[in-house]
C-alpha cells in the first residue's frame, strides 16, 4: 500500500485508539505467554529438574495453566472486541462514502452504474473492515512470537535454530511473489460482482418490461454471460490461492520436518538435548501460528488493498459544482424573479451543445411556458436552474443575483421541481409527501394531500396515510404518484416553481386533477412549466420555443398562433 494511501487508511482508527490499543494488548499478552510455555515446558524436562518428588513439578504445572489461562482470555478479548473495531472503523466508511456520494454531481451518477456504487458500500467495505482489525493484531503477534521465539531458540541451541530459521525467507518470499497475482484476481473480481449486481438491479427494476416483452430468455442469457465472466474470474483467482497456499502447506511441514530431523542429528552428535527438541517442537507450534497469520495477511491485504482504492477512489471524486468561498445563504425578500442571459451548455463527453445562445425570463408570480419536441433543450435548462449541472457560457440569476454565488443548499430550497418520472421512495404516503419537509406534521401533511387532490383517494386505504407505496411506488398509478410528488412541493413551499412534462403520461382524468393542483400551486409563486400538451400551458403568461437548443420564438400564446410560426405547427399537430 503506497505510503499516502497507508496514511489514509490509519487516520480511521483516530476515534477508536482505545480499542485498538486493547486489541494489541490482548495480542501481546497471548504472544508472551506462548513465548514461554515452552521454556516452562523444557524446565519440567531437564535433568536437574527431575525430582521423585511429583510436588516439585506442580509450581511449573500450575504457571503452564496460568499461561493458557492468560491465552484464553486475551483470544476472547481478541476476538470480540477485534471485530468490533473491524465493525466501528466499517461504520464509519459507509457513513463517509455515503455522505460524499450525495454531495457528488449529477454527471457522476449518470456514468456510473448503482450496482457499483452498492458493491464498494458493501463487500469492499467488508473486506476493508477484515483487514483493518487482523492485520495489526496478525502483525504484532507474529513479530512478539518469532522475534521472541527464536530469541529463546538461538539461547537453548543456536545450531537447531539456525536450521529452524532457514526455510523463513523462502516462505515469505513464496507469499510476496504470490501477492501481485492475487490482488489482480481479488479486483476482477469485485468488479464482476459489481456487473452482477447491476445486472440483477436493472433487470428486477424493468421486470414489467422485460415480461410485456416477452425478454425473459434474453434476460437470461445477459446474466449467464455476466455470471460465467464471474465464475471464470473466481476460478483463476482460486488457482492463484491454490498455488500460494500448496506451496506454503509444503514449506510449513518440511519446516517440522527440518526441526526433527535436524534436531535428532544435534543430539546424535552433542550438540542440543531431548528438551531442547521438546521446546522446539512447542515453538514450532506457537511459530506456524503467526506464520499462517502471516500467510492469511498476505491474502487478505491483497484484498483489502484492492477495496480501500476503490474506496478512495470514490472518496476523491470532487463534485463538478461547489458553493464558492463566500456563497450567499439568503436573499432578502425574495421575489423569484429568474433571467437566463446568453446561456451555452453540452454535456460532457458529448460533441455538441444541447443549448445555444438561450435568454429567458420568469417575472416574480408569472408562470412562463417553455415548449418544443422532445430533444430541444427543455429538460436540460429545468437542471441548469438549481445547479444540477452548470452551463460553459452565460448567467443564470435569482431576483438579479447569479446563482453560482448562492450555496447550493439555498438555492435548492428555493426551487421546487415536479418531474415527469417521479421517484417515490419504498416507505409509506405520508412519509413520501413528507419528504418535501421531513419537519413537517401529521396535519401539514394532510393538507398538502388537500392541496395535491390526493387526500379524498388516501382516505380509501385501509391504512391512510401509513400506506406503503412499493418499490418505486408500484403500489400506486401514474396520476396518484404525480399527486404525491406535487403534495411534496407544496410541502417544501418554494418561491420558484418547475413543472418539467410533470402531465404528458398521464390519462385525461388524472390531468384534470393534477392541472387543479398545479393552478393552486403556482399561487403567487415563479414558475417554468415545460410541457407537450397544450392544455397545460396555453393560459401561461409567456411562452418561449425552443428548436435543436435555440430560442425560436417567444411571446403570448395568441400572438404565436398568428405569425403562424414553429409554434403554430406544434399546435396543429395532433400529437401536442
Amino acid at each position: 500500500m503506497e505510503r499516502s494511501l497507508f496514511k489514509r487508511f490509519i487516520s480511521f482508527y483516530g476515534p477508536h485508539k482505545k480499542l485498538l490499543v486493547l486489541d494489541l494488548s490482548m495480542s501481546f499478552l497471548f504472544a508472551l505467554s506462548g513465548i514461554f510455555i515452552p521454556v516452562l515446558a523444557r524446565t519440567l524436562m531437564q535433568d536437574e529438574g527431575l525430582t521423585a518428588n511429583v510436588r516439585d513439578y506442580i509450581p511449573t504445572i500450575l504457571m503452564i495453566m496460568g499461561l493458557i489461562i492468560v491465552m484464553t482470555i486475551s483470544s476472547y478479548v481478541n476476538m470480540k472486541w477485534g471485530h468490533i473495531l473491524g465493525t466501528r472503523l466499517e461504520t464509519d466508511m459507509r457513513r463517509d462514502i455515503f455522505g460524499h456520494l450525495q454531495k457528488l454531481s449529477f454527471s457522476y451518477f449518470d456514468k456510473t452504474k448503482t450496482g457499483h456504487i452498492m458493491s464498494r458500500i458493501s463487500n469492499d467495505l467488508f473486506t476493508i473492515a477484515e483487514i483493518a482489525h487482523h492485520s495489526p493484531e496478525d502483525l504484532f503477534m507474529a513479530a512478539i512470537m518469532i522475534i521472541g521465539g527464536f530469541g529463546f531458540m538461538f539461547h537453548f541451541s543456536p545450531p537447531l535454530a539456525t536450521l529452524a530459521i532457514l526455510p523463513l525467507p523462502v516462505m515469505f518470499t513464496w507469499g510476496i511473489s504470490f501477492g501481485g497475482k492475487m490482488r489482480r484476481g481479488f479486483r476482477g473480481v469485485r468488479k464482476k460482482v459489481a456487473d452482477i449486481n447491476s445486472n440483477v438491479e436493472n433487470s428486477i427494476q424493468g421486470i414489467r418490461e422485460v415480461q410485456s416483452f416477452t425478454n425473459e430468455e434474453h434476460e437470461i442469457r445477459k446474466f449467464h454471460d455476466v455470471n460465467t465472466e464471474f465464475r471464470l474470474a473466481k476460478e483463476n483467482m482460486y488457482t492463484t490461492m491454490a498455488g500460494f497456499h500448496a506451496g506454503m502447506q509444503f514449506f510449513m511441514q518440511f519446516y517440522t520436518l527440518i526441526i526433527i530431523g535436524g534436531g535428532s542429528i544435534l543430539i546424535v552428535y552433542g550438540k542440543t538435548t531431548l528438551p531442547d527438541l521438546v521446546a522446539f517442537l512447542l515453538y514450532q507450534r506457537f511459530i506456524i501460528r503467526p506464520i499462517q497469520n502471516l500467510i492469511n495477511f498476505v491474502e487478505q491485504y491483497q484484498q483489502g488493498v484492492a477495496s480501500f482504492e476503490r474506496f478512495t477512489e470514490i472518496m476523491d471524486i470532487e463534485p463538478d459544482i461547489n458553493d464558492v468561498n463566500g456563497a450567499i445563504d439568503k436573499i432578502d425578500n425574495l421575489e423569484g424573479h429568474v433571467n437566463l442571459e446568453n446561456i451555452w451548455f453540452r454535456y460532457k463527453d458529448d460533441t455538441e451543445d444541447v443549448l445555444r445562445n438561450i435568454s429567458m425570463e420568469v417575472k416574480p408570480g408569472k408562470t412562463v411556458a417553455l415548449v418544443g419536441e422532445s430533444g430541444a433543450g427543455k429538460s436540460t435548462i429545468a437542471s441548469l436552474l438549481p445547479r444540477f449541472y452548470e452551463p460553459q457560457k452565460g448567467e443564470i440569476s435569482i431576483d438579479g443575483v447569479p446563482i453560482n454565488t448562492l450555496t447550493q443548499k439555498f438555492l435548492r430550497e428555493t426551487i421546487g421541481i415536479v418531474q415527469q418520472s417521479v421517484f417515490l421512495f419504498d416507505t409509506t404516503i405520508g412519509e413520501n409527501i413528507a419528504f418535501g419537509n421531513p419537519d413537517a406534521s401529521e396535519q401539514d401533511i394532510i393538507e398538502a394531500a388537500k392541496y395535491a387532490n390526493l387526500y379524498d383517494f388516501i382516505m380509501t386505504l385501509p391504512d391512510g396515510l401509513d400506506t406503503l407505496v412499493g418499490e418505486r411506488g408500484v403500489q400506486l398509478s401514474g396520476g396518484q404518484k404525480q399527486r404525491v410528488s406535487i403534495a411534496r412541493v407544496f410541502l417544501k413551499n418554494p418561491a420558484i416553481l418547475v413543472f418539467d412534462e410533470a402531465t404528458s403520461s398521464l390519462d385525461t382524468e388524472s390531468e384534470e386533477l393534477i392541472k387543479d393542483s398545479m393552478i393552486e400551486l403556482c399561487k403567487g409563486r415563479s414558475t417554468l412549466i415545460i410541457a407537450h400538451r397544450l392544455s397545460t400551458v396555453k393560459h401561461a403568461d409567456y411562452t418561449y420555443v425552443l428548436k435543436d437548443g435555440q430560442v425560436v420564438e417567444h411571446g403570448i400564446h395568441e400572438d404565436l398562433l398568428a405569425i403562424k410560426g414553429y409554434y403554430y405547427d406544434l399546435y396543429s399537430r395532433s400529437s401536442f
